[in-house]
């Protein structure tokens, strides 16, 4: 067999490797929560194994956290009535979507994102037995399903935050793809705030500033540690963060790759690792954890499918002064063991007490981290 027929083979099995991670449910390992790490004083828990699927997390009233979903096509609602931060029940309050990854709540209202469309359930947390049927709020998004799963938010304008992925592993495309889109709750005065994101499933807000930080997923088959994930920085709209000339703090692409653009473009506040696939985060804004936690930034790292040897598959803690970061370690590693995943972290969000939600794709899960001193 020739090198270049070797080439194209290795190639076409990443590829394949690649649409079966983001399409298909792998089978469900053993659960070794024994096997995470944490700082001294941290602990962690199954706080629920009944949300199969679960990826975006967003809380509601009452105790109630919302939960999407990529492969099953289901949103649940988990719920605890009493506070005692144990679950009473998890409802299934949507099912047969269209990737509903992204969840986001607001006056009174469940919003979610599917590859094409924002829906909304008004007045959802009276009704999690019943749910209603949703109001479209925007029904004209791209169709394309790679890059396709949406996180979403609403940030401190009270606008509604929804980007739209590359469809590609790497190519020129136009509005409104590689951006973040903004728009009012209604899905009308409809922008783009930011141009040149590859793959963003996760941003907050930061809230001393109010300025918005996403995580970016790097582009494939530039070798085993380039170009690096990112965490980015958005203080203003319309600023360019590189996609697909430019990648990390300006690796030129080999096939689009333009010295002017990578002149133009924000560079990452972060460089994370190459392919850790880092998507939900969230700032820190409890008091449960030790003070030095309060304003940072804490990401889920879903692991890598593309690396020789595997990376991610944690839970990344990146330290935060005076709008830059400062460092990156982990805060909880282990779903990775002898190079095989039992678990895969994909979003992180607080409870009213300060400890940390952890969804996990592949368990089905949420596991709860809390501390004490």
């Amino acid at each position: 067999m020739s090198p270049s027929l070797k080439a194209v083979l290795a190639l076409g099995a990443a590829l394949f490797a690649g649409a079966a991670c983001a399409l298909a449910q792998p089978a469900k390992p053993a659960l070794e929560l024994d096997q995470v790490k944490l700082p001294p004083g941290f602990s962690i828990e199954v706080w629920t194994d009944q949300v199969p699927g679960a990826r975006s997390l967003t809380p509601g009233p009452d105790g109630v956290i919302f939960v999407g979903t990529q492969q099953k096509g289901s949103v649940y609602a988990v719920v605890d009535r009493d506070g005692d931060r144990k679950v009473d029940a998890v409802h299934t309050v949507a099912s047969g979507l269209n990737v509903p990854n992204g969840v986001a709540f607001k006056d009174g209202a469940l919003y979610v994102a599917e590859i094409n469309r924002i829906l909304r359930y008004d007045d959802i947390a009276a009704k999690l037995a019943k749910p209603p049927q949703p109001a479209v709020v925007v029904g004209d998004l791209p169709t394309e399903k790679q890059h396709g799963w949406k996180f979403i938010a609403f940030g401190p304008d009270g606008k509604l935050y929804v980007p739209v992925g590359a469809p590609c592993n790497i190519c020129e495309i136009k509005d409104p793809f590689a951006s973040i889109l903004r728009m009012n709750a209604d899905g009308s005065g409809r922008e783009v705030f930011a141009r040149g994101v590859r793959n963003t499933v996760g941003f907050d807000w930061d809230p001393k500033t109010n300025e918005l930080w996403f995580t970016d997923n790097g582009r494939d088959f530039l070798g085993d540690d380039a170009p690096p994930d990112e965490l980015n920085r958005a203080p203003e709209a319309e600023l360019f963060f590189g996609y697909p000339f430019c990648h990390g703090d300006g690796i030129q692409d080999p096939q689009f790759g333009k010295a002017e653009k990578c002149a133009e473009m924000t560079k990452p506040a972060a460089k994370l690792g190459a392919h850790v696939a880092a998507i939900g985060m969230r700032f820190y804004t409890g008091e449960q954890f030790p003070a030095d936690y309060r304003g940072q930034i804490l990401i889920a790292e879903h692991g890598s499918w593309n690396r020789s040897s595997p990376v991610g598959y944690r839970v990344m803690r990146v330290t935060v002064e005076d709008g830059k970061a400062t460092s990156y370690q982990p805060l909880a590693e282990g779903w990775l063991q002898d190079r095989k995943p039992w678990g895969r972290p994909v979003d992180v969000e607080l409870l009213g007490d300060g400890s940390l939600l952890v969804s996990d794709d592949i368990q089905g899960s949420i596991y709860r981290i809390k501390y004490q001193s």
